[in-house]
C-alpha cells in the first residue's frame, strides 16, 4: 500500500502518551496512529450508517404497509399456519398438543 507522509504536529503531554501506549501495544507511535485513525474513521462510519437506518424507519415506520403489504399480518398469519400444522402432526402421531 502506497504511504504519503503527513506532518502533525503534537503536545509534548500527547506525544508521551502516545509513546507509552504505542509500547504497550507493542506497536510503533506511526502504526498505533494509523490504528487508531481507522478505529475513529470506522466508527464515524458505522455511525452514518445507523443514522440512515434509523431515518429510513422514521420515513417508513415498521409495521405499516408498504408496497410489500401488511408484513407484520402476515408473519403472524404464518405463524398460526405453523402452529396448526405442528399440533395436527403431534396429534397425527399420537400425542396430544399441549
Amino acid at each position: 500500500m502506497a504511504r504519503t507522509q503527513t506532518m502533525v504536529q503534537l503536545s509534548v503531554d500527547l506525544v508521551d502518551a502516545l509513546d507509552r501506549a504505542a509500547a504497550d501495544r507493542d506497536r510503533s507511535r506511526s502504526a498505533l496512529i494509523r490504528e487508531l485513525l481507522w478505529e475513529a474513521l470506522s466508527s464515524d462510519r458505522e455511525r452514518a450508517i445507523g443514522e440512515e437506518i434509523a431515518e429510513g424507519y422514521r420515513r417508513i415506520p415498521q409495521g405499516e404497509h408498504d408496497e410489500w403489504g401488511d408484513l407484520g399480518a402476515a408473519a403472524e398469519g404464518g405463524h398460526r399456519r405453523t402452529l396448526r400444522r405442528l399440533d395436527a402432526e403431534e396429534r397425527a402421531a399420537g400425542h396430544e398438543p399441549w
